[in-house]
């Protein structure tokens, strides 16, 4: 009898819900709702596991980082292209597996019109050749996924007025249409430009669309891009610090006049820059 005690006993602690003998699993989404081309932030508490989780959201796959004991956060994206509903964030750690929720809401990006030399609209065969070779280059950096540089939240790399916001659909010419992957501060020749968090600069070109152009590697599949700028201070595979002046604005490029182009990229996807400095990391 007492052996049958002690067996129903074992088989109670067993199966017992992991909150019995600790805290609950916690897995805080922010923001909640987001548009398409927005980032987000997974955090995950009280994880009792030594298998670091991987987050799936809409067939993405985002990597966690540890924040503290038990802690992990992880920073996601979805692309301009998502459709607005709710979607279902696929967390997995060892053989465990948790859900979480994601809601992205409809959004109606705007139309600009824009008049440029008819070279730089419709570029002739050397230069197409040009910006082929380049488009190859920068997808091969996007590719690249390396460990965490980013420390805390990111930051504006100028603190002006936004001319050109992220997504929007620019007719050149009255002809041809583009997608601005980006925002465009106003600004004047020379102010000086700042890194948005820490990293390492992986590119320093002069680009056909994006003339005098500086990249930063953030780590964990983050990248940060800086275009037109007049010039670089920096060099490739230089440490960077968050705020850290790394060039000056210009009009280098595919410019009508001084500006700042600020791009991000998460996991290969374009993302709006003003969604990923809003998170509280």
């Amino acid at each position: 009898m007492k052996n049958s005690f002690l067996f129903l006993f074992l088989l109670a602690i067993i199966f017992l819900p992991e909150s019995v003998f600790g805290k609950s699993v916690i897995i805080q989404t922010t923001p909640e709702k987001i548009y398409p081309g927005d980032a987000f932030l997974i955090k995950i508490k009280n994880l009792r596991s030594k298998n670091i989780p991987v987050a799936i959201v809409n067939k993405k796959e985002f990597v966690f980082v540890e924040n503290d004991k038990n802690s992990y956060i992880a920073i996601g994206a979805m692309d301009i292209n998502s459709k607005p509903k709710k979607y279902k964030i696929r967390i997995k750690s060892g053989n465990k597996i948790f859900w979480s929720y994601l809601h992205v809401k409809k959004k109606k990006f705007p139309s600009i019109h824009i008049n440029l030399p008819e070279e730089k609209v419709f570029p002739n065969e050397i230069d197409q050749l040009r910006i082929a070779d380049e488009k190859c280059k920068m997808e091969q950096i996007w590719q690249l996924t390396t460990e965490k540089k980013w420390e805390g939240s990111f930051i504006l790399p100028i603190k002006n007025e936004i001319s050109t916001k992220f997504g929007a659909k620019r007719i050149m010419n009255q002809k041809l249409t583009s997608i601005h992957w980006g925002i465009d501060f106003k600004a004047q020749e020379g102010e000086g430009i700042k890194a948005s968090n820490n990293g390492k600069v992986v590119l320093t070109e002069n680009l056909f669309y994006g003339g005098n152009t500086i990249v930063i590697d953030h780590g964990l599949g983050i990248y940060s891009i800086y275009m037109h700028l007049s010039d670089i201070k920096v060099k490739p595979n230089d440490e960077i610090k968050k705020g850290e002046v790394i060039g000056n604005v210009g009009s280098t490029g595919r410019a009508t006049g001084p500006h700042l182009h600020f791009g991000i990229k998460i996991n290969g996807i374009n993302v709006s820059p003003v969604s990923l400095i809003k998170l509280n990391i």
